[in-house]
């Protein structure tokens, strides 16, 4: 490069000289020959007007200029390709130009400017201050010697010969976009490459981070990474769609043509309509996006995103590790009754990096003729293909023959799904990053090799969807009885709550306290003089606050165990609910992010519930206070936030029966010593048994502020119901704002309202606690905790995130999804919900607590 600089030098001084007589006003060009420069002041324009090439800044606030092309006739300037993109102009544009300039190819291939030379070429430059910052490709042999450069309607930069024959073109230089007609994959021949390289960032077109390309080590796959590591697996191409990726699909937009032989894979698309503009990128933060252009609305309109949730985070559940957003759990075994975790331990604590193992196992063995067989499972994200092995002419029977013979195979699949399906995968490792699309629109079948005695007894293929006949008779038959059963139980609660009196209530509920301390949970029974003693006598001076189910005292038993005590108020139907469902259902709870239930008290009238007193009380004590809120740095808040979330995770996953708490909020929060949270006050919570993850109730409970809209408005809970509350509470954290009652003198939007504001318009930071904010060094948390607060307040229970998914992403890891809009849920939007009315709704004494009686 050195050279081609030097030996240009004397010629390029007395062009300069010419330049600046001749050019002396803005043009736009369409052409660039060695005579013909493109300056500072010129664009190069294709024949159609579609798109530009020229000199940019992409942040005003810096002088950096760069080489790029960008769409002419749309507003919102669209960069597409960039040239200079590692060596940045610099100095005064007037010493920047483009041209074309030729060279010859002397002993030891150092090209030099020399138009008496017998092999002649040319090359097309980026000069500043006659130094070369850039050029094409010069390895390209021609023997022209003139040679132009033009730009076409497709956005791509040609060097052509004299007989229009390409030297050059952009197109095979791609950097964070791919456009109609562009190569995207591997040359064998030539070991050319097309693939994506991101922006550093919005404002710095260098190379960023993360490339989208063409894994070729097995049967070709799309692979998302970051540096070396693989973030996201796109999957192969199966005729239809990107196996890993469902929205790389054909439709009505697009086409892809994909090309796959022994010496280039390579896929490309073509728009259908010629009308339509679309381009495919590669964003900043690793996130590949489709966006098409509204003409009508000025805009550009996003298609698609990938990677799309936490299912999409590369082998983020193991080998035979299935992931699935739907599932209470992110990862499950391929198949529970086949496959087992295998770290157990860890597998409860989300940890799935381990994956999953045989439970039984294989009866192949090498020599000897094989007993097993295959599983089809369906809707499935094929597995890595790396090391697969593939042929395009075998068909899927004998595909399965050869993967029988082979004890190291561990499972086939067709390449093709079209038609009856064609060509043959067959994979010899353990099958990494799968998942399962239960909506039936992405993935295919596979078969997976099972042992023999996991097969049923005629040795064929066990499908999931085996018996699928006898399913649509018998299911009808099944939630006909159910729902017989349903209504002869509710009609048998509706009678006995009006026959029996609600002490027979509560001497079942002592029997549950006795039945809890038989199965060794640790409740005890305490007598009513031993806490009387300890509270004395339920000392006002003892007293620390009262709700809808009675007062609350701290104790100090004769241990020294400090103790607080919920003592049923005689005149609270509300209370005696709690006490019930408290009994029934903490006392099943061990975690160290939940109040601990020490025992239960009952004599004559008097009912009691003894939990480990928490010191530091609640936390709507310290973040809506204005001298409290500067105890809780953002490390500290941070410390509640994942705590509350791991909390949450024992409650919906990893305890002995699914909890919804249905009323957290930041006063049933507490904080012990050190200012670690523990969830409390499960009075209305519901407990869920086996696979059911959702119910709905005639009358709402929790508190206005926290309720999920689809609860609110139609009495439907779940698990997505707590993760709603969790996101305002997060928000309530950063911000050291209550969500009901915000006000802002911009708009009439709640915390919510405002934070989605906030974070579309960039200016996240703006939310932020002022005695935070002071500081002047935002954590990365902060800003990762205002967006997963944002994700799991949308609109849409689905698009919610489980709680396990919650945990990862604040330990910084995963896939972060950009979130949809969120339910703002102001008072105007619940005008058909019949609220009592409270002046202080989020207190834990005072504040709107709707008790449901709910039967067990």
């Amino acid at each position: 490069m050195e050279e081609i600089s030097r030996s240009i030098t004397t010629i390029l001084l007395l062009l300069l000289v010419s330049l600046q007589i001749q050019k002396t006003y803005n043009a736009e060009m369409n052409i660039i020959t060695d005579s013909l420069f493109l300056t500072e002041k010129d664009t190069l324009v294709s024949p159609a007007e579609v798109f530009e090439l020229g000199y940019f800044r992409p942040d005003e606030s810096n002088e950096n200029r760069y080489l790029g092309i960008w769409y002419k006739k749309i507003s919102v300037k669209t960069f597409v390709w960039v040239a200079n993109r590692d060596f940045p102009l610099t100095g005064p544009p007037s010493h920047h130009l483009l041209k074309i300039a030729s060279w010859t190819e002397p002993e030891g291939s150092i090209y030099t400017l020399n138009r008496a030379s017998k092999k002649i070429g040319t090359v097309l430059v980026l000069m500043n201050n006659l130094t070369v910052v850039w050029s094409s490709n010069a390895t390209t042999i021609t023997t022209s010697p003139k040679a132009t450069a033009v730009l076409l309607d497709t956005g791509n930069l040609v060097v052509i010969d004299e007989h229009r024959n390409n030297i050059w073109q952009s197109f095979d230089h791609p950097t964070d976009t791919t456009l109609p007609g562009m190569k995207f994959g591997k040359d064998f021949l030539t070991n050319k490459e097309w693939c994506l390289t991101s922006w550093r960032s919005n404002q710095d077109p260098s190379p960023g981070e993360f490339t989208w390309s063409v894994d070729t080590r097995g049967y070709p796959q799309d692979l998302l990474k970051q540096g070396t590591t693989v973030k996201f697996r796109g999957g192969p191409w199966n005729g239809l769609r990107f196996s890993g990726a469902p929205t790389l699909h054909r439709n009505t937009i697009y086409t892809y043509n994909v090309v796959i032989n022994k010496t280039e894979v390579v896929f490309t698309y073509t728009l259908d309509n010629d009308s339509i503009i679309s381009r495919l990128i590669l964003n900043p933060t690793g996130v590949v996006q489709r966006f098409v252009w509204l003409e009508d609305e000025n805009k550009w309109q996003i298609l698609l995103e990938l990677p799309i949730d936490i299912c999409d985070s590369y082998n983020i559940c193991g080998g035979y590790g299935s992931c699935s957003h739907v599932n209470t759990s992110t990862c499950v075994c391929l198949d529970g009754s086949r496959f087992v975790p295998r770290n157990p331990e860890g597998w409860e604590r989300a940890e799935w990096s381990g994956g999953c193992v045989r439970g039984t196992a294989l009866d192949c063995e090498d020599g000897s003729e094989s007993s097993d067989g295959f599983v089809k499972y369906s809707y499935v994200k094929l597995p890595d293909t790396k090391t697969c092995w593939f042929d395009r002419s075998v068909k899927l029977k004998e595909c399965e023959e050869r993967c029988l013979k082979n004890c190291s195979c561990m499972a086939y699949a067709n390449m093709d799904i079209r038609g009856e399906g064609s060509g043959c995968l067959l994979w010899f490792d353990d099958l990494m990053d799968l998942r399962v699309y239960f909506d039936g629109n992405g993935g295919q079948d596979i078969f997976v090799r099972m042992a023999s005695s996991e097969l049923d007894s005629g040795g064929q293929l066990v499908s999931k969807k085996k018996g699928g006949a006898n399913i649509k008779i018998i299911l009808p038959i099944v939630s006909l009885l159910l729902l017989a059963s349903l209504i002869f139980a509710w009609f048998w609660y509706t009678w006995r709550k009006r026959h029996h009196a609600p002490m027979e209530e509560v001497g079942a509920t002592l029997a549950a306290c006795e039945s809890q301390n038989n199965e060794a949970m640790e409740l005890p029974l305490f007598s009513f003089s031993t806490i009387a003693k300890a509270t004395a006598d339920f000392s006002l001076n003892n007293k620390l606050g009262e709700g809808g189910f009675g007062p609350v005292y701290k104790g100090i038993l004769e241990e020294g165990i400090e103790i607080a005590v919920k003592r049923l108020s005689a005149t609270s139907s509300q209370g005696l609910d709690e006490f019930k469902n408290e009994v029934i259902c903490i006392s099943k709870l061990q975690h160290r992010n939940l109040v601990k239930l020490l025992g239960c008290s009952i004599q004559g009238e008097e009912k009691l519930l003894i939990y480990e007193y928490m010191p530091n009380k609640s936390l709507d004590r310290f973040i809506f206070d204005k001298k409290q809120r500067t105890m809780l740095d953002w490390t500290k808040r941070f410390n509640i936030i994942k705590g509350i979330a791991r909390g949450l995770v024992y409650l919906h996953q990893d305890s002995r029966l699914r909890i919804i708490h249905r009323d957290l909020k930041a006063s049933n929060i507490l904080l012990d010593l050190d200012m670690n949270p523990k969830i409390s006050d499960f009075g209305i919570a519901r407990s869920f048994g086996g696979n059911e993850t959702q119910a709905n109730t005639e009358r709402v409970v929790g508190t206005y502020g926290y309720m999920s809209p689809e609860y609110a408005l139609d009495g439907v809970f779940s698990i997505k119901s707590d993760v709603f509350s969790f996101g305002v509470l997060t928000l309530e954290i950063v911000s050291g704002k209550r969500n009901r009652g915000f006000v802002h003198p911009e708009h009439d939007n709640n915390l919510i309202g405002h934070a989605w504001r906030m974070h579309n318009e960039g200016r996240s930071t703006e939310l932020i606690d002022t005695s935070l904010a002071e500081s002047n060094n935002t954590p990365f948390e902060v800003l990762r905790s205002i967006e997963v607060g944002l994700l799991c307040v949308q609109q849409s229970p689905e698009d919610r995130p489980n709680m396990a998914y919650v945990v990862m992403v604040l330990g910084g890891e995963g896939a972060m999804p950009k979130p949809k809009e969120p339910a703002f849920f102001t008072e105007r939007n619940l005008l058909c919900v019949d609220f009592s009315s409270s002046t202080n709704p989020t207190n834990s004494t005072t504040g709107l607590t709707i008790t449901e009686v709910v039967a067990r």
